[in-house]
């Protein structure tokens, strides 16, 4: 009966997995840049996006279907943090655009609970294109400063912890 919902909602896992892996990356390389601000952003938004393929599944078992656990892409493989930002706000963009559409069908299949399950899903991917929006317009500004004044805070940060043991 559900059908176009499950197969919707499975769509949503496999691009939440893909971001999950996207953004951990972006996370590693971050950090070992000493960008910790920006990888906190991406580890934090990574975790958001696990609890989406949690909602997703949830709903997808409820509806008698089966969880298909496949990234839709692969990682791009990147350090240069403008890029990072860039793709990460085109799939958060493209991610809200799609659960928009996808809530109205569940909608129009008879299924408002996989339609409020996209909605909020829209919310969040909404919010996060506007956290990498936001980054990025602060590199633009700023330039360089912006992500120098990461790394020299992680530098403090370290000598001060060696300087109080």
């Amino acid at each position: 009966m559900h059908e176009k919902s499950i197969e919707l909602l499975n769509k949503a896992v496999a691009d939440e997995l893909s971001a999950v892996h996207q953004y951990m990356y972006f996370h590693f390389h971050c950090e070992d840049q000493s960008y910790d601000l920006l990888a906190g952003l991406f580890i934090r938004t990574a975790i958001e996006e696990m609890n989406h393929i949690e909602r997703c599944a949830e709903r997808i078992l409820f509806l008698g279907g089966e969880v298909e656990m496949v990234a839709s892409m692969e990682v791009q493989k990147m350090r240069d943090v403008k890029e990072m930002l860039k793709l990460a706000s085109k799939m958060e963009e493209s991610s809200a655009k799609d659960y928009n559409i996808w809530a109205n069908e569940c909608s129009a299949n008879a299924d408002s609970a996989s339609r409020k399950v996209f909605e909020g899903l829209v919310d969040d991917e909404e919010r996060h294109f506007d956290q990498y929006d936001t980054e990025m317009e602060n590199i633009n500004k700023f330039g360089e400063r912006y992500l120098a004044l990461q790394s020299m805070e992680r530098s403090k940060n370290m000598a001060m912890g060696a300087a109080g043991e």
